[in-house]
C-alpha cells in the first residue's frame, strides 16, 4: 500500500478528532469526516468508515458514556502514550517533556488542560504540525499503541476501528516491536521506583494519570 504524506496527514486528522470526547461539535463534523475518509487508501479508510457508521447509529448520550467508560475508567485503554512505557513512575515526567519540546520546536504551544502524550493530541500534531516528528513519537510508543488496539478489539469496542486505522499509517511491525508488545502484555507498565528523584520539573509531571 502506498500512502502519500497528504493522505497520511488527512487520516491522522480524522483519527485525532474521532479520539476526542464526542460532543456536539463532533457530530456536526460527521459529513466532513466522512468526506475526508474518501480521500485516503482503503486500509486507512475502511476502519474509519466502520466507526463513523457506529457513531451515526448511536445516540450522543450513549456514545459519550461509552467514551468515558472506555478511556477514563480503564487504564488498559489509556490514551496517554507514555503511561505504557513508564507507568505512573517519575520517569514519565521526562518523557512528557520530550513531547512538549517537539511541539515547541514546531512553533506550537499545547493548552495546559491536556497532557502532551494524549493520542488525539499527538495525531493532531502529526497532521498539522511536524509530520516527521509526529511519526517518530508514534513509532517510539508503538508498543503502547498496539496494546490499546488489541485491548479495544478484544473488548469489542468501536474505537478499535480508529486504532486499526492509526496502526495502518505506521510502518509494519518488526521483531523488536513484537517483542516489546509481548513484554508489555506480560508485565504491564512499570511501577514506581521508590526513592527516585523526579527527572523533570513538577509542571511536566503527570497530574493524576489515567483514572
Amino acid at each position: 500500500m502506498t500512502v502519500t504524506d497528504a493522505q497520511r496527514a488527512t487520516a491522522w486528522q480524522v483519527q485525532s478528532l474521532l479520539l476526542g470526547y464526542p460532543d456536539e461539535q463532533s457530530f456536526a463534523r460527521l459529513p466532513l469526516l466522512r468526506a475526508a475518509t474518501r480521500t485516503v487508501p482503503v486500509p486507512l479508510a475502511t476502519p474509519l468508515d466502520a466507526f463513523l457508521d457506529h457513531v451515526v447509529a448511536t445516540s450522543p448520550t450513549d456514545l459519550a458514556a461509552d467514551y468515558v467508560a472506555t478511556f477514563d475508567h480503564r487504564k488498559r485503554f489509556s490514551p496517554y502514550l507514555t503511561y505504557f512505557a513508564y507507568g505512573d513512575t517519575r520517569k514519565r515526567g521526562m518523557a512528557l517533556l520530550r513531547f512538549k519540546h517537539a511541539y515547541r520546536a514546531a512553533g506550537l504551544e499545547l493548552d495546559d488542560g491536556e497532557l502532551p502524550d494524549h493520542l488525539a493530541v499527538v495525531l493532531e500534531f502529526a497532521a498539522t504540525g511536524d509530520p516527521s516528528s509526529g511519526l517518530r513519537l508514534l513509532c517510539e510508543h508503538r508498543a503502547g499503541l498496539e496494546l490499546i488496539r488489541l485491548g479495544l478489539r478484544e473488548a469489542g469496542s468501536p474505537w478499535a476501528h480508529v486504532l486499526e486505522s492509526v496502526s495502518a499509517t505506521l510502518p509494519p511491525l518488526g521483531r523488536h516491536e513484537h517483542e516489546a508488545i509481548a513484554r508489555l502484555v506480560a508485565e504491564g507498565p512499570p511501577e514506581e521506583e521508590v526513592g527516585l528523584a523526579p527527572f523533570a520539573p513538577p509542571e511536566y509531571m503527570p497530574r493524576g494519570g489515567p483514572r
